[in-house]
């Protein structure tokens, strides 16, 4: 995610501040400022709790570089596998390429000026300083800031230690804080100033201490902390190190917690990131605590600052810091709770992700997609339990390709295959759910152009499935070999398989997006063979299909083999209309392939419609999209022939220099940039008059019903 310029950034350290107020920290702000300066590696270290977060925020907010801020969250992150990861995550990248996310990263990273904000490495360092070498090694524009508790101890790191707040400083932040509570509280009070003392001036423990204002006055609050102080340092509070201070803090408000209370928050520690109240109710409800009683045991623990309410996109959700998540987790394995928790985690994220596919093909695919991105950390945390866990492994075959939407259709490629291969790789008793991971893992193969890999899973799915008897894995292996076939040329074989999919599809009885979808691709391999009418026919049905259940995914995928015959046809408005409807849907969900397919195609409308110089930005803009996909058209002859009719039209018109310059042109242009020219582009009026039928030589003699190359053997998907 690109940070908030309002300083509004949290992370393990510091509770939310008001973006208008920020205790104290000024004269850290601007040595932090200096050393972002001096330096392009810089780490802020200090003890839990101490506000590295909110400073570095604030600092990065400031900083402006021209290609914007980026924050990466990795106090949620365990599996040091999925720190790359993580890191494309907040970039936003979508990836549809077999290659590593570090290669990803690079070719995103080269040639832009931003700061990345890497918050909450500590626990990953020996994964993150390689991570962080490398890439301000070989990435001249790019800085770093990382936030943790120990330097990286990389060549040429600044250090910036954070010391907590000074006694004035922390009796104003409890003041403040006590004013929320409806609490007046005067800074120079001989209690809140003793209190303050205690606390060490954290932050962190001064948030803790004011959540409990409403109940004791600073008095009776220092009269409790105090003994606790004793019982834990022996009397010798000017012994007691820092971190130790937050964690007696920290254990002095779980003991001033009702027994509810205290339950709930050890509980609420087995998820990772935020969580919603249903989730909350699930998990942690009854053996104790009524699943009924857990939103007013929640209410209690956000007064006394134990959990952070946040609006998102999704809703209103809830989260731990990691330092109190991790307090919280040490009492609930000491109740020798952990693994029943685990198991309701992983059984109402089990259940999110069978509902979410499901209602992928439904009018609430928008939500489907946020909602999925929005719990990737507790599924990913589901993921890792089944897959670790003796007598699990079928649940997680189950729940890696129940998630195929979200892999295939929301640019999570790379992760899918990472969860997919060593799901499939584990024996499991239940043939279904390995089956279904074997053809989603082929599927996200032929996505990335992978193809080798790709048929192996696809034969070994189809192998098993034969030997169960059963009809469903038999048919999506068929339907995603046939898909196969499509993207290496073979139309012939594509069609045969894609047909005999379809029917088996209709035998079981079973339609939803992927099942469109392969009608899509029959549709494509028709049109590839000259039979436009036939490739109308089947778009038109899978789009009415999509408009009656509120689909707008495979629809897009309809549109844009639409568009592709009404280009053909010399119907150039309505091609670009439909291209328009298609790209808005794909770009919306994060689908790179329909995008940038979407965007080759407009390409050679708008060359059609007369503008050559536009059609050869649209083509420089596409060209820098399709390395993230994979082999540029997927290595297709059929798929290329568009993209070089385009040029040869365009060339003609503006000759070798000019073209190559607005190619260039429009690769300078980011990927959001290239969709909002697309989508705006004006439809020029002195268009080139086009003859009719199924298909449009180029002027260099580019027939469009023969590859106009050798066919590779080599690509991607043509439909989802």
């Amino acid at each position: 995610m690109r940070a908030s310029h309002g300083g509004d950034a949290t992370a393990d350290g510091n509770l939310p501040l008001e973006p208008d107020r920020f205790v104290g920290r000024s004269a850290e702000l601007t040595e932090l400022a200096r050393a972002l300066d001096a330096s392009r590696l810089v780490t802020v270290t200090g003890p839990g709790g101490v506000g590295k977060s909110r400073l570095t925020a604030r600092a990065a907010a400031r900083s402006a570089p021209p290609d914007g801020v980026w924050r990466v969250e990795l106090a949620s992150v365990r599996d040091p596998e999925l720190v790359d990861f993580a890191v494309v995550e907040a970039l936003g990248l979508t990836d549809h390429t077999t290659r590593l996310p570090r290669e990803a990263l690079l070719a995103h990273l080269t040639g832009r000026q931003l700061l990345l904000l890497l918050d909450g490495f500590e626990h990953l360092v020996e994964v993150c300083a390689p991570l962080v070498a490398e890439l301000v090694g070989r990435v001249p524009g790019l800085r770093v800031l990382a936030v943790g508790r120990r330097p990286l101890e990389l060549a040429g790191e600044r250090v910036v230690a954070l010391a907590p707040l000074d006694e004035g400083e922390a009796a104003e932040l409890l003041a403040e804080r006590a004013a929320q509570q409806g609490v007046v509280l005067c800074e120079e009070d001989a209690d809140v100033r003793e209190l303050c003392r205690r606390l060490d001036g954290i932050p962190l423990a001064v948030e803790l201490a004011a959540g409990r204002l409403r109940a004791l006055s600073p008095g009776e609050l220092l009269a409790r902390f105090d003994d606790r102080f004793r019982l834990l340092a022996g009397g010798r509070r000017d012994a007691l190190p820092r971190h130790q201070t937050l964690r007696t803090a920290i254990g002095w408000s779980h003991e001033l917690c009702t027994p509810e209370e205290r339950l709930l928050w050890a509980r609420l520690s087995v998820f990772a990131g935020r969580f919603d109240l249903e989730a909350a109710e699930y998990v942690c409800g009854g053996d104790g605590l009524p699943s009924d009683g857990v939103l007013d045991v929640l209410s209690e623990l956000l007064a006394q600052s134990v959990v952070v309410r946040e609006e998102t996109a999704t809703g209103l959700r809830y989260r731990m810091l990691d330092t109190i998540r991790a307090y919280g987790a040490d009492w609930l394995e000491a109740a020798g709770d952990a693994a029943r928790l685990r198991r309701r985690h992983r059984d109402w994220y089990l259940g999110l992700a069978t509902w979410c596919e499901l209602d992928w093909f439904s009018p609430r695919q928008g939500e489907v997609a946020a909602r999925v991105e929005a719990e990737l950390p507790n599924l990913r945390g589901a993921l890792e339990y089944c897959l670790t866990e003796p007598d699990e492994t079928h649940l997680g075959q189950y729940l890696a390709g129940s998630l195929w939407f979200y892999w295939a259709g929301c640019g999570r490629l790379s992760e899918g295959r990472h969860w997919l291969e060593q799901a499939v790789q584990l024996d499991s008793d239940n043939d279904q759910s390995r089956l279904k991971a074997l053809w989603v893992l082929g599927y996200v193969a032929i996505l990335q152009g992978d193809t080798v890999p790709a048929l192996a899973a696809l034969q070994e799915c189809r192998e098993e499935a034969d030997h169960a008897a059963n009809p469903t894995a038999v048919a999506y292996a068929e339907h995603r070999t046939g898909c196969l076939a499509l993207v290496t040329d073979d139309m012939p074989r594509a069609e045969a398989l894609l047909r005999s999919a379809l029917d088996r599809y209709q035998q079981i009885g079973e339609l939803n997006s992927n099942v469109l979808m392969g009608q899509v691709e029959l549709a494509m391999a028709r049109a590839f063979q000259g039979d436009l009418a036939d490739a109308v026919k089947l778009c038109e049905d899978v789009r009415r299909v999509c408009e009656d259940h509120g689909e707008r995914w495979t629809r897009s995928y309809a549109l844009y083999v639409l568009a592709y015959v009404a280009w053909s046809e010399g119907r150039l408005p309505h091609a670009r209309d439909l291209l328009a409807d298609c790209l808005g849907s794909a770009h919306g969900f994060r689908d790179l392939l329909g995008s940038v397919l979407a965007v080759e195609l407009l390409a050679l409308v708008t060359a059609a419609e007369g503008d050559a110089a536009e059609a050869a930005l649209l083509q420089g803009a596409a060209g820098v999209m399709w390395p993230s996909v994979g082999l540029p058209l997927f290595g297709s002859a059929y798929y290329n022939a568009p993209h070089e009719l385009c040029e040869a039209m365009a060339r003609e018109r503006l000759g070798d220099g000019p073209y190559e310059e607005r190619v260039r042109e429009g690769a300078r242009l980011g990927r959001e940039a290239a969709v909002a020219r697309a989508l705006g582009q004006r439809r020029p009026l002195d268009a080139v008059p086009v003859p009719r039928g199924p298909v449009r030589p180029s002027p260099v003699g580019v027939d469009m019903r023969k590859p106009a190359a050798s066919p590779t053997r080599k690509g991607g998907e043509t439909a989802g």
